[in-house]
């Protein structure tokens, strides 16, 4: 995903006005790269879509309670497009902004380089909030799964496991160097948070002692509470603390180490 320049901003703009200037054409940028609206916006979905034209997928299984594996691929889509944003989208546009003196040229703006910073993670954060929705809507209308039962359990759980994902897209921006060392730490860590959240074997059905370890990283205990909320329960705590912890650490180390030239 290459990152492309913020627009120009007059040296005069009011903060405020600034800051709305950024997000403004932050968005316009986002929107013009194919590859964010794809992969953020159409590829959790569409994962959804071909998992369900499988049959087996369709048919219940007495190992997941008597539903389907469908069913249980929703939440997993759902934590698929956080994943893919904070690791995959969102670190090399910052870095590359760093790299090319980006963030130190607007030092000397009214805007400072943190409302780039916060308008990245707002785009990030809302267009996979976005393809969440699109997931749940494409999961009830095209395979009648049902939406989940316990709304506000389901949008905690899920805007607890956005903050963790953010954070670790920020942290991963502030390690790297340059836009190519932050796509090769993002993608080394994609996968593993891709099997984490359950894509190759849902949380809710690993062997005993691997679920155990799992839910002590941040997309395995998201997984298990968007599971619990989707069936109607309150999600367990400890599944609600996980990816908050996760978040709050992952968050001190970014503004720790973080760098803006």
């Amino acid at each position: 995903m290459t990152p492309t320049p913020p627009l120009a901003l007059p040296t005069t703009t009011p903060t405020v006005s600034a800051r709305t200037a950024v997000l403004r054409a932050e968005a316009r940028l986002f929107l013009r790269e194919p590859s964010n609206v794809f992969w953020i916006l159409g590829f959790p979905p569409m994962l959804l879509v071909i998992l369900g034209l499988v049959p087996m997928f369709r048919e219940t299984s007495d190992g997941l309670g008597g539903i389907r594996l469908i069913d249980v691929y929703v939440p997993v889509a759902v934590l698929v497009a956080l994943i893919v944003a904070s690791l995959q989208a969102m670190p090399p546009v910052l870095t590359g902004y760093r790299e090319r003196g980006i963030l130190r040229r607007m030092s000397a703006t009214p805007v400072r380089p943190s409302a780039l910073l916060s308008a990245q993670m707002g785009l990030n954060g809302a267009a996979a909030l976005l393809s969440a929705l699109v997931s749940l809507a494409v999961g009830r209308l095209a395979f009648d799964v049902a939406l989940p039962r316990h709304v506000g359990g389901y949008a905690l759980a899920l805007l607890l496991a956005a903050a963790a994902a953010l954070a670790m897209g920020a942290f991963v921006a502030a390690l790297a160097r340059t836009a190519k060392i932050a796509l090769a730490i993002g993608s080394a860590v994609f996968f593993p948070m891709l099997f984490f959240a359950g894509v190759w074997i849902p949380v809710r059905a690993m062997p005993d002692v691997l679920a155990d370890i799992v839910v002590f990283t941040p997309f395995g205990a998201a997984a298990r509470a968007l599971d619990q909320a989707a069936a109607g329960d309150w999600p367990d705590w400890a599944h609600l603390g996980v990816p908050a912890v996760w978040a709050i650490l992952l968050s001190a180390a970014a503004t720790r180490w973080f760098r803006w030239e």
